[in-house]
């Protein structure tokens, strides 16, 4: 079995040695290198070629973010940000999500001791993923124009439409940009959203902030006990799973913090079993890019509950494992690329209206 092989780019020594045991420790991986500054792990690269570089985000020398967006442009491979736990932490690791990094974990504490098993767990699971997934070279050159997008959308003009339908999505890896699209095309009157994310509880905060400043609808960390409106997205907060309830004739948020479900809180399959059982057929599915099945088993509760529900295609996914888990299991109705998504999620709206002013 070929190792994936690794570079760990940080400048402190300890983090190195910290990241060195726990990567080495694994059966399917190996350290080929530590680098405490861009500048020599650029030649490292060259000489060693590896598979998946961990990279810290403040170093001296270069900048972590410029170091990635020049790595990104000239020679794109898999890179796990090592992020600090701050609000500037948080910026900094969404700016590297931008410009091609696949994911993102915390930067061990020194005294970590007590749950140094699962933090071992998830940096190996998150290298994992990034030896599989698909990586696209950061061009500088803009995206194409959002209002462009936006013109092509359908209207919704049926009130009751918007006011009773929902959007449920769930994501994962590659999922802070597969919202960041899909959410921004989306008017400030469609149905409200509910979504989970898979993210440490420090970020996602600064996540939903961000996504607020980046659309026309309204974006925040779910606090639990909030109406669903139309044009308002609702984001699981990192310690918490997300469900959608009925008080009355209108959709609540609740928080709980029950157990992880596939070893995840937020867990996209409490969101999706908690729509099927209170939305119905009034709820619309999204699954995006993301490893491992979480999801899977509540999409297709929803679709037996008379939701309809969409998937990210494979070619636009960062990682095509929830979506292609969800479509194994029968829970999907289509399957469609991310840059269309928006239009034929609100499409679905439409007609779902149509279906609602006839009855």
């Amino acid at each position: 079995m070929n190792k994936i092989r690794v570079l760990i780019i940080d400048d402190s020594a300890l983090v190195r040695k910290m990241l060195t045991e726990i990567i080495n420790s694994q059966p399917d991986m190996e350290v080929i290198g530590a680098a405490p500054d861009p500048i020599i792990a650029r030649e490292m690269i060259r000489e060693l070629n590896p598979d998946v570089l961990t990279l810290d985000v403040e170093m001296p020398k270069m900048d972590g973010l410029d170091f990635l967006e020049r790595l990104m442009r000239l020679r794109p491979m898999p890179v796990l940000m090592i992020s600090t736990l701050t609000e500037k932490g948080s910026e900094v690791t969404f700016r590297a999500l931008e410009l091609g990094a696949v994911d993102f974990i915390a930067k061990p504490k020194i005294d970590i001791a007590s749950g140094l098993q699962e933090y071992a767990y998830q940096i190996a699971y998150k290298i994992r993923i990034a030896k599989q997934a698909r990586i696209k070279r950061h061009s500088a050159a803009p995206k194409s124009d959002a209002a462009t997008k936006t013109q092509s959308l359908p209207v919704l003009t049926n009130r009751i439409a918007s006011t009773e339908k929902l959007i449920i999505v769930g994501s994962s890896t590659g999922g802070t940009e597969a919202l960041n699209e899909f959410l921004s095309q989306l008017p400030p009157n469609c149905p409200g959203i509910l979504i989970a994310q898979h993210m440490p509880e420090t970020f996602t905060k600064s996540f939903a902030e961000r996504l607020n400043k980046l659309c026309k609808i309204s974006v925040v960390e779910a606090q639990g006990g909030e109406r669903v409106l139309p044009g308002h997205a609702f984001i699981a907060p990192g310690h918490s799973h997300l469900l959608l309830q009925r008080s009355g004739a209108n959709y609540m948020t609740e928080l709980s913090k029950s157990e992880p479900v596939n070893r995840h809180r937020p867990s996209v399959d409490v969101l999706f079993s908690s729509a099927a059982r209170t939305a119905g057929k009034n709820a619309i599915g999204v699954i995006l890019t993301g490893m491992g099945k979480d999801g899977a088993a509540g999409m297709l509760e929803m679709h037996d509950a008379g939701a309809y529900n969409f998937a990210q295609d494979e070619a636009s996914c960062v990682v095509y494992g929830m979506p292609k888990e969800a479509v194994a299991v029968g829970g999907v109705d289509e399957i469609v690329p991310l840059h269309d998504m928006a239009r034929k999620v609100l499409s679905r709206v439409v007609n779902m209206g149509a279906q609602t002013v006839r009855v």
